[in-house]
């Protein structure tokens, strides 16, 4: 046998163990604790959202499933931790359509939100609202939009972190209705609650569902919901199309994803338990009281969602004219 020979003997060896490896692995998968890593700070509705559907997964996979909360603008260092993990399913992303935003948002990214994650399933999909304090002067939208158009420049938008989908929907608003405020970004809905219910901004643009505590107390108000339809928690409450504004319609999902070239098998593992999770009774109705429709897809479907927004967003931020980041 030839240097030759044997080397490329050397090399059919190890691929051929490389690819039995694949399968071991899925069969024996999980073998350790899996990583969620949230792209947001704890308290909102995808920290909460992949709390419940962890502890579910947690007992069927028989392994811890630890939520690890890396807040930033666009989730950049949360993609980029994922992308980066061992693609073996123990290193998971709590993907959202602000990983699509990103996508248009930024002028580069240490990842390619397409081709860098396997996708497993979405979780679920949920409202977006404009809110008011109690105390507020204003007790719709269109009461809203008359005080910013008589008072340019002194309307105050609170939001959470720049690049989020909350963020991108108050630049959204801007643009659409042509009145002039401040957009003012916080670290979390907790630090954005507080601000709210303390006046330092006078209205907030939030996903609805980390909210409802403060709307059942009356300490905080909706005035309108951003999507095409009421929200089942608050039927009395118009959206901002049914509020004068056109063809105005933003909601929000969230959805797991592993690093590409995870295994075909463990993917659809994940996916098997992820779907078993979202249709037991009280992971249903724990997401319901955030406000979030519970629904799965296959991964399939997942990137087909992904593809749509990331060009649905691009499409919105070159018309909105975002700043890209």
């Amino acid at each position: 046998m030839n240097r030759f020979t044997r080397r490329s003997a050397m090399a059919a060896i190890a691929a051929s163990a490389l690819t039995a490896a694949i399968p071991a692995l899925a069969d024996t998968f999980p073998s350790k604790p899996i990583r969620i890593v949230v792209p947001f700070g704890a308290g909102g509705v995808a920290d909460l959202t992949a709390r419940t559907v962890a502890q579910k997964l947690s007992e069927s996979l028989g392994q811890p499933v630890i939520i690890d909360n890396k807040p930033g603008a666009g989730g950049v260092g949360a993609g980029e931790a994922v992308a980066k993990a061992e693609p073996d399913g123990h290193t998971l992303l709590l993907m959202s359509n602000g990983t699509a935003v990103s996508a248009g948002l930024f002028k580069s990214l240490p990842f390619d939100a397409q081709h860098d994650f396997a996708p497993i399933s979405t979780l679920g999909y949920f409202d977006l609202a404009v809110l008011a304090s109690a105390n507020a002067p204003y007790k719709n939208l269109g009461e809203l939009m008359a005080y910013a158009k008589a008072n340019p420049g002194k309307l105050n938008v609170g939001t959470i972190n720049i690049g989020s989908t909350q963020h991108l929907a108050a630049e959204l608003f801007k643009s659409r209705t042509g009145l002039d405020f401040l957009i003012v970004p916080f670290n979390g809905t907790p630090a954005l609650t507080t601000a709210l219910r303390g006046g330092q901004v006078d209205v907030a643009i939030e996903i609805l569902g980390p909210m409802m505590g403060q709307v059942n107390s009356k300490a905080v108000r909706p005035l309108a919901i951003l999507g095409d339809e009421r929200a089942a928690q608050v039927p009395d409450v118009p959206t901002v199309m049914q509020s004068g504004v056109a063809n105005f319609d933003v909601s929000s999902w969230n959805a797991l994803a592993a690093p590409a070239k995870t295994p075909k098998d463990v993917i659809a593992r994940l996916n098997k338990e992820v779907q078993a999770a979202l249709a037991h009774p009280d992971v249903k109705k724990k997401l319901f009281e955030l406000n979030v429709q519970a629904k799965g897809s296959s991964p399939e479907k997942l990137g087909e969602l992904l593809g749509s927004e990331i060009k649905r967003w691009s499409e919105v931020i070159s018309k909105a004219g975002v700043p890209r980041l």
